[in-house]
């Protein structure tokens, strides 16, 4: 699994990013983690509000900070 916080680095982004790491170590999933930080990057993956989630390539949340839990749910 390829998961994808993408921001510019930004508070929100950073927490975003600690919690995704927290949900798959409370899952016990084996997933890469990436922080995509540049904005042409960011542009690339057609993501145009931060921070965002893609997971396997797919966006899963746009522009808000999501809890550990709500992002476990979008995992299993």
């Amino acid at each position: 699994m390829e998961i994808k916080v993408i921001g510019e680095g930004c508070e929100k982004c950073d927490k975003l990013y600690d919690n995704t790491v927290q949900a798959t170590k409370e899952l016990n999933i084996e997933a890469k983690i990436i922080k995509v930080e540049s904005l042409m990057d960011i542009i690339a993956l057609g993501v145009m509000s931060t921070p965002s989630l893609m997971v396997d390539g797919k966006v899963k949340s746009l522009g808000q900070v999501l809890s550990v839990d709500k992002i476990k749910k979008l995992l299993v």
